[in-house]
């Protein structure tokens, strides 16, 4: 049970809404293979109730709050999740389950490894007897895939694009996943969110050189402007089910939160100032390149 610990992540404060990330190695201790999501969830109803015998978890509650129920087969302890720039940290072997789920919350878990039906332990008395099996270990990394790179003179904003995912409905809350080189062509290096944006803000205001990414509204909505240097696009996010890829090359605006809205980030690399345009006139220097 030692093994399981809360980690705080980095909470940046910033009067147009606050924004946390993670990365491994420097938050996590694993490589993260998948994403997903729970939201929709009524209350008084319980997730999870299952093992893993090799996947490490970290459960965050990006909004709302719930537990965390961990047993070990000897002894219970319960984490009260109910900060965004919080999370817990689950090793393999461990029973876990997820109750007390707030109004309106949204519980984001970042998974060491692709899904595999085979890696579960759904019964308790099955996990029982498997226990003495398990042995904490770290999960095996996997290389990376290198992504396609874009000229930036020429990428457009049609090489954007809303990739619609899959919405698992349940009844006790519906669940959203992202695995890499399946739902996103890319590996999923770092995971960032911003909430508490006051009405009528905007963010973002810059361009990529290297970055892919992926963006949804975990919750609520607002709109996302892109511009390549001589066409703009605006794309409404409003679905928790719903991704907006963004290739390196374009610059993207956000703005027109709606209230209590979430907006989610997953990204093919770890933060690197380098790799940021933020000056909009050197951006098109570089775009007009391609004419």
């Amino acid at each position: 049970m030692e093994h399981c610990k809360i980690i705080e992540l980095p909470k940046i404060q910033d009067p147009r809404g606050n924004l946390t990330f993670l990365q491994n190695p420097d938050h996590l201790p694993f490589e993260v293979q998948r994403v997903f999501w729970i939201y929709d969830v009524p209350g008084g109803e319980v997730r999870g109730g299952h093992a893993f015998k090799k996947q490490e978890e970290f459960i965050v509650a990006i909004s709302g709050s719930f537990d965390v129920v961990i047993d070990d087969g000897e002894k219970k302890e319960v984490f009260h999740l109910n900060r965004s720039y919080k999370g817990l940290h689950i090793p393999a072997g461990m029973w876990r389950s997820m109750e007390n789920f707030s109004t309106n919350s949204l519980a984001l878990i970042l998974v060491s490894t692709t899904f595999d039906e085979n890696d579960y332990i759904r019964s308790y008395d099955e996990y029982l007897a498997y226990k003495p099996q398990l042995s904490d270990h770290n999960s095996s990394k996997k290389e990376g895939v290198v992504e396609k790179r874009f000229d930036l003179s020429v990428s457009t904003v049609e090489d954007c694009k809303v990739l619609e995912l899959d919405k698992n409905h349940r009844d006790r809350g519906n669940i959203t996943v992202v695995e890499n080189h399946k739902q996103v062509p890319f590996d999923i290096k770092r995971v960032y969110y911003l909430y508490d944006v006051p009405g009528g803000e905007d963010r973002g205001g810059h361009a990529h050189k290297d970055l892919y990414q992926l963006i949804m509204a975990a919750g609520g909505s607002f709109d996302v402007t892109l511009d390549d240097g001589v066409n703009k696009k605006k794309i409404t996010l409003n679905r928790p089910y719903q991704g907006l890829y963004v290739v390196p090359g374009i610059w993207r605006d956000i703005d027109n939160f709606s209230s209590g809205s979430t907006c989610l980030v997953l990204a093919s690399q770890k933060y690197d100032e380098q790799d940021y345009m933020r000056d909009y006139q050197n951006f098109t220097a570089i775009k007009n390149l391609r004419k």
